[in-house]
């Protein structure tokens, strides 16, 4: 195993590291390792994990290295469940895992996780939306739409629609999901109606409607009228900037009736001391949770930044992003981009959230860690915004110190200075999320890939 980089030939090195870390099955590539940490055990760091796998596709994709990304669908869509027995313990037809493994026992097969051995024991959410962006992003870099066109596709995508889009006991258009359904895989208080998942969803549903044949009628109305509903209602309840927070500092509670303007009964006493402070002048963000009598005023830079890619979040609202980023630097980059969600748990609050979670203690892995994978994320939004500088100057920090640290998971502290406690190295998505950042940056035209243009949004759709 590869220990020491060499400085000037690092680039190759990664890709070595990559190309090292493919799994095959049946003498193919379908996918590659979370991790190649030769000083730890593998756990479930062995796995491919269908989010995990998002940059190295990317970046495999923007390098015409098709096959890997092509064979990896084949074969999750084969894993897709198609459980229709009333079965509390089976995954819901449509549902995608979190991971596979191939197994060898007399014969080769493959192994799915869909929650079942995951901490807490829930299920991945996201696992089928970000399916339905990477079968867009292959078909957007082949040039190749009816690869998705196959009945067994089409037949994947109405499975996941059909999951996405039931009838539930809510009255809001956006999805209700348990705590640790998505990257923030353990108990960090983001049950309900998390900003990543209703953002993964929109993208979910914008890809969708291009995929799906036009003569889906059924599933393209749904997917019009949800995604109409949900742009609107993401950016007109979930936004926060000063003006806003001064609204919802002056709103009345206990109102009654449909014409109201505290809608969901946020009491201005929830508002945290930090925030007021915090916040520039020309600065915003989506807020990272929203529901009865609850607004989660943490930020989440993955929620944000996708927001920012996918269009959800206006042109005006994307700069105010950014804006953020760059008056916040210091808190929301610091040493190593990008801090996955600011601020910490802390004290009771921590203990009472998190359950006491000994590895989501402030400031580190979830609960306040900066994380190098969103790396690219940041770098994408960057691009479609506008801010190159803002981009260049996130890769510069990341590369010194990454490869020195050896690629490692996440990192610690309130600027990121501390390589993560329990972080593995060689981390396989922080590799691919820094080469596809320089990659997006030395070819912009590859944001295609991941990026949606502007759609208007209906203003009859309010709740």
């Amino acid at each position: 195993m590869t220990t020491i980089i060499n400085h000037q030939n690092w680039i190759e090195e990664c890709w070595n590291l990559l190309d090292k870390s493919i799994i095959y099955y049946q003498e193919k590539p379908v996918g590659n390792k979370a991790a190649q940490d030769p000083t730890l055990k593998a756990l479930n760091y062995d796995q491919c994990f269908i989010r995990d796998f998002v940059p190295s596709a990317l970046l495999f994709l923007m390098h015409g290295k098709t096959d890997i990304v092509r064979n990896f669908l084949d074969i999750t869509l084969k894993l897709q469940s198609h459980e229709k027995e009333m079965d509390c313990f089976q995954p819901g037809p449509g549902l995608m895992p979190a991971s596979f493994k191939v197994v060898f026992n007399g014969e080769e097969f493959l192994s799915a996780d869909f929650g079942e051995h995951a901490i807490g024991r829930v299920p991945p959410v996201d696992s089928c939306l970000w399916w339905i962006l990477l079968l867009r992003a292959y078909c957007k870099a082949t040039g190749d739409l009816s690869f998705a066109h196959q009945p067994k596709y089409q037949e994947g995508i109405k499975l996941i629609l059909d999951l996405c889009l039931a009838h539930r006991f809510a009255m809001y258009p956006t999805l209700l999901v348990p705590d640790g359904a998505f990257m923030i895989d353990r108990r960090m208080g983001v049950s309900g109606h998390p900003l990543e998942i209703q953002v993964l969803f929109y993208t979910a549903l914008r890809a969708a409607r291009e995929l799906i044949l036009q003569n889906e009628d059924k599933h393209y109305h749904r997917i019009e009228q949800r995604l109409s509903t949900l742009s609107y209602h993401v950016r007109e309840y979930y936004w926060i900037d000063l003006q806003r927070l001064n609204e919802i500092y002056r709103y009345e509670s206990e109102e009654f009736g449909k014409e109201v303007a505290n809608k969901f009964n946020i009491y201005a006493e929830s508002i945290p001391d930090w925030l007021t402070e915090w916040l520039p002048e020309n600065g915003g963000y989506l807020a990272g949770n929203l529901g009865p009598g609850l607004m989660d005023f943490r930020f989440f830079a993955l929620g944000n930044l996708m927001a920012i890619l996918t269009s959800l979040a206006s042109k005006e609202e994307a700069n105010s992003i950014m804006n953020l980023f760059e008056q916040r630097w210091h808190n929301l980059i610091g040493f190593m981009p990008v801090k996955i969600c600011f601020p910490a748990l802390e004290g009771l609050e921590w203990r009472i959230v998190t359950g006491c979670d000994h590895k989501n203690t402030p400031w580190s892995y979830h609960n306040g860690g900066n994380w190098p994978v969103l790396l690219w994320l940041f770098v994408a939004a960057a691009q479609k915004t506008g801010r190159v500088d803002l981009a260049e100057r996130a890769i510069k920090i990341a590369e010194n110190r990454l490869i020195i640290d050896k690629f490692p998971e996440y990192y610690d502290g309130r600027n990121g200075r501390l390589i993560g406690k329990e972080s593995r190295t060689f981390q396989t998505w922080t590799i691919a999320g820094l080469l596809a950042a320089k990659e997006f940056m030395d070819n912009p035209h590859n944001l295609k890939l991941i990026s949606f243009d502007d759609i208007a949004t209906s203003p009859g759709c309010s709740i």
